[in-house]
């Protein structure tokens, strides 16, 4: 078996259509779409009875270990088309210092910080970026807080797809290097993620550009569904009982509620489903404000602010998807400050060795206070989702030193 099978064979594909998930109304696969005709995302759908057929668990335990192991859930049909930077399947680390610290179940993350471009938007891009390649599409643009510019910067480099990205004036330098660098034109805008794509929607109707924003082109889902496929592999076509997931446009958690039904559809898994906890920012927090006012859009978040700039989305085009996961799921969505964040990293790299993102560390404090008010139960194995390598972030300055002119006492050390 060649290590880059999954990228080079050629496999079945069974995308038939796709689907408006407001309207259910169905359009042509093969085309160019962003939003459908109501302004709401687009769905791929598939021929599950001929993904059945076609594919069984024993062949896919043959495959090599990455994102493309799917391919038969998945939109590319050739594998000519494919624009890979090798994207591994991330690891399951266990906190078991921290679960019995707490006093609840097995505790669990999902590191995503393992893909290219160090963070879960390499899921989203590359599928986006591959399907591009395949219809053709010659230039990309974004609004990001930062991760999502830099894999749409590397991937459509990789293939020679031109791209202009927007970003927030504040973004950290390192993101917008990153970009810079991977080829993209970025721009600073001094605004939030949602004015940036108000600039991607205006050019797009003035030079024509493809608009690559969050749930704005269909293919970005199947990428991060891809995350629900992975871990119901992981445990064994099991899934846990609860899922927290650090929200801000929602696509990842969108796209697992999606890979649960279709791993049920083709006999992988059965009708059990973690319940999913849309985790955001005090500082923004849209989906809870919903969520718990039990409405199916949420309305602009004012002032939006926050560490975890990841989760920075005042307003996000699939609110309602969002807020159905969360609620056919039996699941619930919660805010936690910029205090029990920053708390939360540090506890976990102090407990755990483990160094995560704002962004997963919300997932962190998230557990710990829903452990404590009932919304989680002491016996439920939780799967928290680090969405990017914490290297990527600043870290605190250290200010221990040592004068190698004087004597040192080792005893104190």
């Amino acid at each position: 078996m060649r290590d880059d099978e999954n990228l080079t064979a050629e496999r079945p594909n069974f995308v038939t259509h796709l689907e408006c998930a407001y309207t259910g109304e169905r359009y042509p696969a093969d085309e160019v779409h962003n939003l459908s005709r109501a302004g709401k995302p687009l769905l791929v759908r598939y021929d599950l009875d001929g993904v059945r057929k076609a594919l069984n668990k024993e062949t896919l335990a043959r495959r090599p270990f990455d994102l493309w192991r799917y391919r038969e859930l998945l939109p590319v049909r050739r594998a000519e088309n494919i624009v890979s930077l090798g994207e591994a399947v991330t690891p399951l680390v266990r906190l078991p210092k921290l679960a019995q610290k707490l006093g609840g179940g097995e505790l669990i993350v999902k590191d995503e910080g393992r893909l290219p471009t160090g963070s879960f938007k390499a899921r989203g891009l590359v599928m986006a970026v591959s399907m591009a390649k395949a219809l053709g599409i010659k230039h990309m643009a974004m609004p990001t807080n930062g991760n999502a510019g830099a894999a749409l910067a590397a991937y459509a480099s990789r293939c020679g797809i031109r791209t202009t990205i927007f970003c927030p004036e504040d973004t950290p330098e390192v993101n917008v290097g990153e970009i810079a660098l991977q080829g993209a034109a970025v721009y600073r805008v001094n605004g939030l993620i949602d004015d940036c794509g108000k600039i991607v929607a205006e050019g797009k109707a003035k030079v024509g550009w493809f608009d690559t924003s969050t749930l704005k082109e269909p293919y970005r889902i199947e990428g991060k569904k891809t995350m629900g496929l992975e871990l119901a592999e992981q445990l064994a076509w099991d899934v846990p009982d609860v899922i927290l997931y650090p929200t801000g446009g929602g696509t990842g958690l969108i796209g697992m509620w999606k890979a649960f039904a279709e791993l049920e559809a083709i006999g992988f898994i059965g009708s059990k489903r973690p319940r999913m906890v849309a985790v955001q920012a005090a500082g923004c927090a849209p989906m809870v404000r919903a969520f718990e006012a039990g409405v199916e859009h949420a309305t602009r978040w004012e002032d939006a602010h926050t560490i975890a700039a990841g989760i920075r989305v005042p307003q996000a085009v699939g609110d309602f998807l969002i807020l159905r996961a969360v609620r056919e799921s039996g699941g619930f969505a919660i805010a936690v400050d910029d205090a029990a964040i920053s708390a939360g990293l540090d506890e976990v790299a102090r407990e755990e060795g483990f160094l995560m993102c704002p962004e997963g560390a919300a997932t962190y404090a998230a557990y710990k206070q829903a452990l404590a008010d009932g919304r989680i139960r002491r016996d439920e194995r939780a799967m928290l989702f680090n969405c990017a390598t914490g290297l990527k972030y600043p870290l605190p300055p250290q200010r221990r030193t040592l004068d190698r002119h004087k004597p040192i006492d080792f005893a104190a050390l």
